[in-house]
């Protein structure tokens, strides 16, 4: 296997999440009805550093939650056999507001289609938005991001890494060449 090719360092994502929280804050023109919603595991800590970014620039705080969208999607079953489901932490009604979802990495589309099917659960939001920290195309719904910190080129055989302090002791994006199964 070839050695990770490193994408993103910390002071770069640091400034991305900086930048993004200064995005929304101008397409909401501030952000009293705005709330974010972190996808587990990685998109939980990004939008908790979106609202700290929020809070820094405008002295507010905005709700912000986090959810597991496991049961939601249409192809946990083949994701595996026994799926361990995480937290959904929702502390705020969903109604009328304009909720930003908040993930590590865009790449099918699945995963967000799963978020907002869940989001809708909770309730008839406003809007809802999407931030992204890494967009690596190959779509296969029509679903595009709202705020992306960085796209990237990849090929299919490839992995794109996200690490954060929070979970992974370390900040950082990388892409893994994946290696085939063998039998």
């Amino acid at each position: 296997m070839n050695a990770p090719l490193s994408i993103l360092e910390a002071p770069d994502i640091d400034r991305i999440m900086t930048r993004m929280a200064y995005e929304i804050l101008e397409t909401h023109k501030g952000a009293e009805n705005c709330a974010l919603i972190g996808i587990q595991t990685r998109g939980v800590y990004l939008a908790n550093r979106i609202q700290a970014g929020i809070l820094k620039a405008e002295g507010f705080s905005i709700p912000t939650g986090g959810m597991d969208i496991t049961l939601y999607r249409d192809d946990w079953t083949l994701i595996s056999p026994n799926p361990v489901v995480k937290a959904t932490d929702i502390p705020f009604s969903v109604d009328g507001k304009q909720i930003v979802l908040v993930d590590d990495v865009l790449f099918t589309g699945r995963t967000i289609r799963a978020a907002m099917d869940s989001v809708v659960d909770f309730g008839r939001p406003d809007r809802i938005e999407l931030a992204v920290l890494v967009d690596r195309g190959f779509r296969e719904l029509p679903i595009q991001a709202d705020y992306v910190g960085k796209f990237l080129k990849t090929t299919r055989a490839q992995r794109v890494n996200v690490l954060l302090s929070e979970h992974d002791g370390a900040d950082r994006v990388v892409i893994e060449q994946e290696v085939p199964n063998e039998q």
